[in-house]
């Protein structure tokens, strides 16, 4: 298999997913899954270059697998000792983003291709034996229940993940729709774990959306890279053209990645001509350089609003407008994922998937942002309010006075976002908490107690979902509003 130029655009992914397995098994298309059977490139090249096993390497393993047949306690599996020792090569690479699928999870993975969509909508990667998200889906059961990229999840549904695999852990995410997932939560800034709790349901896969104001300034949001997010992203492009344009906001935040072909595409519609787009670079240190073609450089300001969920391919985008558009970068440290992975489907005769990671990806002027991601040309964080705990009540818990957790923190951060004045936020339930609870209760017709029961709860997160989809409580995408409209 040759594999040149442009061609690797082809092949390759840029998904940010540890093995591949989302929670809702969002994740790579079928364009970046390299149909390599094992009596082909592969194995062939492992002759040639003498990389087989040798006669004392395989009699290792013959010793060890005829040691266990003969020797172990109670029967064992055969094919499960032989995906363990696959699984065994994989992880001694100590690269998360490369795995082996067996039959079964690459049988899912190749659903997912084909559209099913259902889960929790929040990517996931494993960290130093911890199951980290990297970010929500947007409108998913994550993303409303107040999931946030690097959350570390520790359990579900009361069953630890500690020392399982990502596979494993993804068994115990996923579920049907409907399902209750009950996820306990540690979170940068808070001492204890907090509870997430989400209901499942099916994800939506559309992956572009746009509005454009009075003003001419158009918003493309784009949610992943998937096979036709380049020709959706176009074709609204093109429609706020002929609305009159007159500067764009591209919102890449919480965006895990995708297709690199696609995100090439995209960004080529806004570079001039022969610009570098993204570089490509392998295991011999060879570069090589995807040109803009058939685009040009836009006349109108452009802003991309980035944060700790946009991965990969987002990264990709941010940094060849960045360097190679003159687009403005507004919001938050990108999640630093430089790497390429190819998946191939063919090589072993029971289903089974290898994905591994084959090059890493710089920006135009040769920088490389794994691990450190891309910087904003103007950093605007976000309200403290989008980044606490939900509240998830029980039927008879409350909140009063004297008490202390980290639901009340979230609860006084919710008060005083909504502009119920309270005296601290650290957590403990004060007088003035009570008052600002009162009058709460007062405005929205319930019973002014002063005590936070699961009904005021319930009204308290309900306004604040409603504050925090409001565009105009957005302060970055405001900023970047304020960037586009810049003559």
């Amino acid at each position: 298999m040759q594999v040149k130029g442009r061609t690797v655009a082809m092949l390759v992914t840029l998904s940010v997913f540890a093995t591949i397995l989302v929670t809702m098994f969002v994740t790579d298309k079928l364009e970046e899954v390299v149909p390599v059977a094992a009596s082909t490139s592969v194995a062939s090249a492992a002759t040639d270059q003498g990389t087989k096993m040798t006669e004392a390497e395989l009699k290792q393993l013959n010793t060890v697998l005829d040691l266990l047949q003969t020797n172990y306690v109670t029967e064992i599996d055969r094919e499960k000792l032989i995906d363990g020792a696959i699984s065994g090569m994989m992880n001694a690479l100590d690269d998360p983003y490369s795995v082996y699928m067996e039959a079964e999870v690459a049988n899912r993975f190749s659903q997912s291709i084909e559209g099913s969509f259902s889960g929790i909508g929040a990517e996931v990667s494993l960290e130093n034996g911890q199951v980290v998200v990297v970010s929500p889906i947007k409108g998913s059961p994550a993303e409303r229940g107040g999931l946030l990229a690097k959350d570390i999840i520790l359990s579900v549904n009361g069953e630890s993940l500690a020392g399982l695999t990502l596979q494993e852990a993804v068994e115990l995410i996923r579920g049907e729709k409907g399902t209750k997932a009950k996820l306990e939560v540690m979170r940068s800034g808070h001492s204890d774990a907090i509870t997430v709790v989400l209901i499942r349901d099916d994800i939506d896969i559309e992956t572009v959306y746009s509005d454009i104001d009075e003003q001419g300034i158009g918003l493309i949001e784009i949610t992943q890279f998937s096979q036709n997010t380049s020709e959706r992203f176009a074709e609204e492009l093109a429609a706020l053209e002929e609305k009159g344009l007159k500067g764009l906001v591209i919102d890449v935040r919480n965006n895990p990645g995708g297709v690199l072909q696609d995100v090439v595409e995209i960004a080529q519609l806004m570079m001039k001509e022969g610009t570098v787009v993204v570089q490509v670079e392998g295991r011999s240190g060879k570069r090589d350089k995807t040109y803009a073609t058939g685009g040009e450089q836009k006349k109108y300001p452009i802003a991309v609003l980035t944060n700790g969920g946009s991965a990969s391919a987002s990264e990709i985008l941010a940094g060849a407008l960045q360097e190679g558009a003159g687009a403005t970068v507004v919001g938050e440290q990108t999640y630093g994922k430089g790497t390429v992975q190819v998946s191939y489907n063919q090589l072993f005769d029971d289903g089974g998937l290898i994905k591994m990671t084959i090059a890493k990806w710089l920006t135009p002027k040769g920088n490389w942002i794994n691990e450190t991601g891309v910087t904003p040309n103007i950093v605007v964080e976000p309200p403290l309010v989008y980044s606490i705990a939900r509240l998830n009540l029980n039927d008879d818990e409350e909140l009063k006075e004297d008490q202390l957790s980290e639901k009340i923190r979230s609860a006084q951060i919710m008060l005083d976002t909504l502009g119920y004045s309270v005296d601290r936020e650290d957590g403990y339930f004060s007088k003035k908490t009570s008052e600002a609870v009162r009058k709460f209760q007062k405005d929205h017709s319930l019973s002014s107690t002063g005590v936070i029961n699961k009904q005021t709860s319930a009204k308290l997160e309900e306004k604040i979902i409603a504050f925090i989809r409001d565009k105009a409580n957005d302060p970055q995408l405001q900023k970047a509003i304020e960037i586009a409209g810049r003559k």
